[in-house]
């Protein structure tokens, strides 16, 4: 089985990336899952999308490029070496991994040109910034270490 992907030819400027996310909220279309790529002055932004039917309609009616593909999701299960079992199981079957990209909850990761203004935006707005020591946590919990 495939999931739809949904791939936009984007500008790399402020507010481009929002006017897609906005043309999606309007359609009623949740993200769930999404990688920015960058390569200067434009990129390829893809998007896995709860309701990519209605997503791409909103995309066309607003005059976004873009296209939908399918690609595979996998669940792995959450312990070290796991994703790399999955690709090394690929390489031997001589299958190369065009792209690939993390669909965890709602963690996002940004990069931005300036990183500590980023960050001081987001905390005002009441965002909660996860730390290295949040995710060591978190790794720590799983492997039932939790202090």
């Amino acid at each position: 089985m495939t999931v739809s992907q949904i791939s936009v030819f984007a500008q790399s400027k402020p507010g481009h990336l929002a006017r897609v996310l906005n043309v999606f909220e309007a359609a009623g279309a949740n993200v769930r899952g999404f990688a920015v790529s960058d390569t200067g002055e434009f990129g390829i932004t893809r998007f896995i999308l709860d309701r990519p039917d209605i997503a791409c309609d909103a995309l066309k009616r607003e005059g976004f490029a873009y296209i939908e593909t399918q690609v595979l999701c996998l669940k792995l299960e959450d312990r070290p070496g796991e994703l790399a079992r999955v690709i090394s199981l690929l390489a031997e079957r001589n299958e190369n991994v065009l792209y690939s990209y993390s669909m965890i909850s709602t963690y996002i990761i940004l990069a931005t040109d300036n990183i500590e203004e980023t960050k001081e935006i987001l905390k005002d707005a009441g965002l909660r910034i996860i730390t290295q020591a949040d995710i060591e946590k978190a790794n720590a919990i799983h492997a039932g270490n939790e202090d």
